[in-house]
């Protein structure tokens, strides 16, 4: 049990058989023969080594040892990793969505298209000469104008993003 208790709090403390000797000015073959159990400090030696370590003699005599907490670079490092693919999650979920929303996009574009030639649009047959269908008129001729001009842009962009925010397998 001692020399169990030797060795996991010397490595807890990130102490090597060699650091541990120096501060006991002993040789390190020493530090090892406690840790194998061959032999024992005596108790003047158990003091010292109980200074050492910064460790009860309480505990390096049985007393169960407590576990080593991860010192404060790995906590952090653990945290940090945990926030990185929180953050690599919520950047696939917005790809996801960019990716739905161009794809939707892509397909209302067509369904317009498809609506106008459908209902053999009015783009250049409306009757501006009725006063009260002129404005109205006008409006939709502008909308319209603009929709058959930009469309075919706006949906060859919808495509390549929808094509480059797709998920890779």
């Amino acid at each position: 049990m001692l020399s169990e208790n030797i060795q996991a709090i010397r490595k807890a403390r990130g102490l090597s058989q060699k650091e541990l000797a120096a501060k006991l000015n002993v040789v390190r073959q020493t530090i090892s023969k406690w840790e194998k159990g061959l032999s024992a400090p005596d108790a003047d030696m158990l003091m010292a080594l109980s200074a050492a370590l910064e460790t009860p003699v309480g505990i390096l005599l049985g007393e169960a040892v407590p576990e080593a907490k991860p010192d404060g670079l790995q906590a952090l490092s653990d945290r940090l990793d945990g926030i990185a693919r929180q953050m690599a999650r919520r950047r696939q979920a917005r790809r996801n969505l960019l990716h739905w929303l161009l794809i939707a996009l892509c397909a209302a574009i067509v369904a317009v298209f498809i609506a106008l030639l459908a209902m053999d649009s009015p783009y250049l047959n409306w009757d501006y000469h009725d006063p009260e269908t002129a404005v109205m008129g006008v409006t939709a001729h502008a909308l319209e104008w603009l929709f058959v001009r930009l469309a075919p842009f706006v949906l060859t962009a919808a495509a390549a993003g929808a094509f480059l925010t797709r998920k890779r397998k």
